[in-house]
């Protein structure tokens, strides 16, 4: 028999401060016990099956690249299409299993998690790169998905909780929400546990099977994931965990006809290409198929003359460099009011140069960029952006044995320039004067992102404007515009940035689901 969690009230999993000698000492253990146990090989999950091939995909440590982190292996079509039928059977009986029993899983899930959790946390050190502080606010969002998510699904599962219906004599009517089916679930590198966890999660606890293709760069804390998910006694076929090539498997399970969604966060480009390939309609494809997608930003920090300038520098500095700038939320654009402009470059300059490259493991505050194919883009965009601005700290490849970059500003951007428009998803930020505050609205708005920005000012009635005319997902006044919180921030965005599908959010769960309304005459 099931035994169902007690609901309290959902809080956020709290962050570890690592100044307290106690947690200090258990995250440098955890770095050792993972390091001991890198380079192993890892197979793919089809069904009860575990499936080792002989192709791998090679994750390296992008802070070392002498470091093996792991060989995860490859799905092939073939074995796309074999996890695939596996998932078509285990959604009839799993679609049948009640939403507590379901959610239940996620709470023990989370629970195990929550005890290991600078295990997952180092891990995610030595495969993304993240500083100690990035890596456990990775973690503690993965424990808050599930947490949410098995609540959401409780609250949804309650009849005529969320839709309560307009009641007529004779007649009892009442709205239920069905899974999908089948999903594709297509997470990022920068975030490869909290985002991998939330869109499988939410797919899984809303009663869908799922075929999981982690990104290429972070297949190894993908896995430790769907290990501890199937340690949980999660059926197997419900996640069938199936790295491989985007345009091999990625781009068949697009197009396949028993394809019931999609779930992507990554680029604008690869997010337009599953959109363009899922509106076709495949043979013996007998429903529309469900599109979710986070694509980016280009996101931007306006700062007017009453604002608290130190504050602003801080949080420019902050969104700009956090994770070496590789967060779709990162603010990227500065857009300072000229009458404070120099005042406000300074200070952004000065507390960049504070900013130390360095190991991940040995918790710098700056790490290595994913991997060389980001280093050589990066690199490009600072070369463009010596044409375009004037370049004040930064601007090269810093020293260390991995993808490393000095944090890079330039000042003077014209907010046309390509600095200004493009996603360069590393540590380049942009400056850009204008006259007022209101012209620095319209130079945030003029992009074709829309996923998060700020507002610096003490003005109230400029704050009224700036929250019914800056066009974002997510608008943040006087705080930094990256840190979304499960619950208190539901993420997504606006334009090119995607679907706005609000992660963390009261309505998320819906769009995993169908609403069936029955009618039974009295």
């Amino acid at each position: 028999m099931t035994t169902i969690t007690k609901i309290s009230p959902f809080k956020n999993e709290p962050f570890t401060d690592f100044t307290i000698e106690e947690n200090k000492k258990a995250m440098e253990l955890a770095l050792s016990k993972v390091k001991n146990e890198l380079g192993r090989e890892f197979p793919l999950h089809i069904g009860s099956k575990k499936v080792v091939t002989e192709d791998k995909i090679k994750s390296i440590n992008p802070g070392n690249v002498d470091e093996v982190i792991g060989l995860v292996s490859k799905a092939t079509k073939q074995l796309a299409e074999e996890a695939m039928q596996e998932a078509l059977k285990t959604f009839e009986s799993w679609k049948k299993v009640s939403p507590a029993e379901r959610a239940e899983y996620l709470f023990k899930a989370a629970r195990l998690m929550r005890e290991r959790k600078h295990e997952f946390s180092a891990l995610l050190v030595y495969e993304s790169g993240k500083n100690w502080a990035e890596a456990d606010a990775d973690t503690a969002e993965a424990i808050d998905f599930m947490e949410f998510y098995a609540r959401e699904m409780l609250r949804l599962s309650e009849t005529n909780i969320h839709q309560p219906l307009t009641k007529i004599e004779g007649e009892e009517n009442i709205l239920t929400y069905i899974p999908l089916g089948v999903g594709v679930i297509i997470p990022p590198w920068n975030f490869p546990l909290a985002i991998c966890v939330g869109m499988t999660t939410a797919a899984i606890v809303s009663g869908n099977t799922v075929l999981l293709k982690p990104a290429s760069t972070t297949p190894v804390i993908a896995h430790k994931f769907v290990a501890l998910m199937e340690e949980v006694g999660l059926p197997s076929g419900v996640i069938n965990f199936i790295p491989g090539s985007g345009a091999e498997v990625g781009d068949y399970l697009t197009t396949h006809p028993k394809t019931r969604f999609i779930s992507f966060t990554g680029s604008k480009e690869i997010g337009l290409r599953i959109n363009r390939l899922a509106a076709e309609t495949a043979n013996g494809q007998i429903w529309l198929k469900r599109v979710i997608a986070e694509m980016g930003g280009k996101d931007g920090i306006v700062v007017d003359e009453t604002a608290d300038l130190d504050a602003a520098a801080a949080a420019i500095v902050a969104s700009a460099f956090g994770f070496q700038g590789q967060k779709c939320s990162a603010g990227s654009r500065a857009i300072i009011v000229e009458s404070v402009y120099d005042e406000v470059a300074n200070k952004v300059t000065e507390l960049t140069k504070q900013l130390r490259v360095g190991k991940p493991e040995e918790n710098a505050p700056i790490g290595p960029v994913i991997d060389q194919n980001s280093l050589n883009k990066i690199l490009e965009y600072i070369e463009i952006g010596k044409q375009e601005g004037r370049l004040l700290t930064g601007g090269v490849k810093a020293k260390g044995n991995g993808f490393y970059i000095e944090p890079t500003v330039f000042a003077d951007v014209d907010p046309k320039a390509r600095i200004m428009q493009e996603e360069i998803f590393g540590p380049v930020l942009a400056l850009a004067k204008v006259k007022d505050w209101k012209e620095g609205m319209e130079v945030y708005n003029d992009t074709e992102y829309g996923l998060t920005g700020s507002y610096f000012s003490q003005d109230e009635e400029r704050i009224q404007y700036a929250l019914e005319t800056i066009h974002c997902g997510n608008l943040y006044i006087n705080r930094k515009c990256t840190g979304a919180l499960v619950g208190v921030h539901p993420f997504g965005g606006f334009n090119m940035s995607g679907t706005d599908s609000k992660a963390g959010g009261y309505d998320y769960l819906l769009l995993f689901t169908q609403a069936k309304l029955t009618s039974r005459k009295l």
